[in-house]
């Protein structure tokens, strides 16, 4: 190691830095050092408490501006707590109140249902009583009419297909005619004589009121010369009234009208038409008793017959005729529907309780017993 020299700051000497020399200017400066280091650590100390101190008050501000703004949160989060509270609540309120009031509806309509239960069924029971009678009767006039119509066929075959089935409409016609006024009498007319079919002379209280000719016609197309031709088959038979029951009506008519003196009708209308005319024919006949002298009959028939109120009279029998079968109508589809949703109830019914049984079942496992009647509406539910 080489020595260590310093120069002197008077003579500018070098000196030899000897231990002896050199131990008390080194002990000296390690003290003024030592000395030196620990106010420098105590001002370190100081001034990390300091800090520390610093830090640890500004934590508390920001700890407790946070708990301040967390607490502020928690208090708006409470009152959108008790808001959403209070809605829900004034909602299951609602809720069940809707509940209540259609659980007393379902019970109040229960109760109606109840009480025309009977009502209904003696109402639907009689009208399907009535209906099959009716049914039978239909069917059994039409059975008896296609039994003439066949034997008039077979004797008629061999005058062509057209006239056949000229000839059983004629049939159709006076049968039906017939069977709806029984206390009139009905005159055939010869074939060949004219061009009508059949005589209607309508009985009253005091003899023959007057009489109606009918003809009927099945074609495609309607003819207008059929019009004079019965007229003067009219004037023949010395008939008050006259009448065409076609199956093609002329331009204008739907059902029924009168057409140059002659009144033209469907079918259909052959009854309800025939009914005006004949209760025409007796109140003109009882008018002619007490009037008698002032004017003639076939006078007063013609102005009758031809008059506004006669076919006001028509036009009212006709439609009450045709709202009957409207009414009629509508009963037969409101019971339809009615069953229907009877039918739809019932299959809910059904199936909820076999799908309870079945979640019984499953939750019980075996020890569940089988129910008859349950599996007895599955069964009827299927077929």
């Amino acid at each position: 190691m080489s020595e260590l020299k310093i120069q002197c700051p008077k003579c500018s000497n070098e000196i030899e830095l000897t231990e002896q020399l050199a131990g008390p200017m080194l002990a000296e400066l390690r003290a003024t050092f030592n000395d030196e280091l620990a106010k420098q650590e105590a001002q370190a100390t100081k001034a990390l408490a300091a800090a520390r101190a610093q830090a640890k008050d500004a934590a508390k501000a920001e700890t407790a501006a946070e708990q301040a703004a967390l607490e502020e949160r928690i208090k708006e989060q409470g009152e959108k707590l008790r808001e959403a509270q209070m809605v829900q609540a004034a909602a299951l309120k609602r809720e069940q109140e809707l509940k209540d009031k259609e659980a007393e509806m379902e019970l109040t309509l229960q109760k109606m249902l109840a009480a025309e239960r009977p009502a209904l069924a003696e109402k639907l029971t009689r009208e399907a009583n009535e209906k099959a009678e009716l049914k039978l009767a239909e069917q059994e006039q039409v059975m008896q009419g296609m039994k003439r119509q066949i034997e008039a066929l077979k004797q008629k075959s061999e005058q062509g297909s057209m006239q056949t089935q000229g000839e059983a409409a004629e049939i159709v016609l006076e049968e039906t005619i017939g069977a709806a006024f029984p206390m009139d009498s009905f005159v055939p007319i010869a074939k060949g004589v004219s061009g009508a079919d059949v005589r209607q002379d309508v009985t009253a209280t005091n003899g023959i009121a007057g009489s109606i000719l009918w003809e009927s016609k099945r074609t495609k197309n309607w003819t207008a010369s059929w019009l004079a031709k019965l007229r003067d088959d009219q004037r023949a038979a010395g008939c008050e009234v006259a009448v065409i029951a076609s199956q093609a009506l002329p331009e204008g008519i739907d059902s029924f009208g009168m057409i140059d003196g002659i009144w033209v009708c469907a079918p259909r209308y052959a009854v309800p038409l025939a009914s005006s005319l004949r209760q025409g024919l007796i109140d003109l006949a009882n008018a002619k008793g007490r009037a008698m002298g002032q004017e003639t009959k076939m006078e007063m028939i013609y102005d009758y017959l031809t008059g506004t109120q006669f076919k006001q009279r028509v036009d009212a029998i006709v439609e009450r005729f045709e709202d009957m079968q409207d009414n009629l109508r509508k009963e037969r589809v409101f019971i339809e529907k009615q069953w229907a949703l009877r039918a739809k109830q019932i299959d809910l019914v059904i199936a909820s309780t076999v799908g309870m049984h079945g979640d019984l079942q499953g939750i019980a496992g075996r020890s569940m017993p089988d129910i008859e009647s349950v599996e007895a509406l599955l069964i009827g539910k299927d077929d």
